[in-house]
């Protein structure tokens, strides 16, 4: 993939967080303290492999396990970036970011669910550590 496209991509990722944002519901969501401390550990790269297991694990079947209520609220930074960025079942997914319901995700679909979710965390962990009370 050339460099503009990967500078177009990251834009249009960053234009459906910012939407993302101003929904009251996904604007409680940040990273504070364990799960904080977990992505400043761990690094990018591990997290972004967390983060690909845990979408094939509980995201990707057609028919995921507890669909609605599969993605813990807490624990690590992968759930709370899900609740964030409204990739934490399937029917967000469908609503926000036009995935169907009722199949596998695709490697694509897949590809970019972790893209959009990493790119938070790298969002929360530029933007520092003071964020207020609010949890999520």
């Amino acid at each position: 993939m050339a460099d503009d496209d990967r500078r177009r991509d990251a834009r249009a990722l960053d234009r459906r967080l910012d939407a993302l944002a101003r929904q009251p519901f996904r604007a409680r969501f940040h990273l504070r303290g364990r799960e904080r401390a977990t992505a400043e550990s761990k690094g990018p790269a591990t997290i972004r492999w967390h983060a690909y297991d845990l979408v094939a694990r509980r995201l990707a079947p057609a028919e995921p396990y507890k669909d609605g209520k599969q993605t813990p609220y807490r624990g690590h930074p992968v759930f709370v970036a899900q609740h964030a960025t409204a990739t934490c079942c399937r029917g967000c997914l469908r609503r926000w970011h036009g995935i169907p319901q009722g199949r596998e995700l695709t490697r694509a679909e897949h590809a970019y669910v972790v893209d959009v979710i990493c790119r938070w965390i790298e969002r929360e962990m530029a933007g520092g550590a003071g964020r207020g009370p609010a949890r999520g």
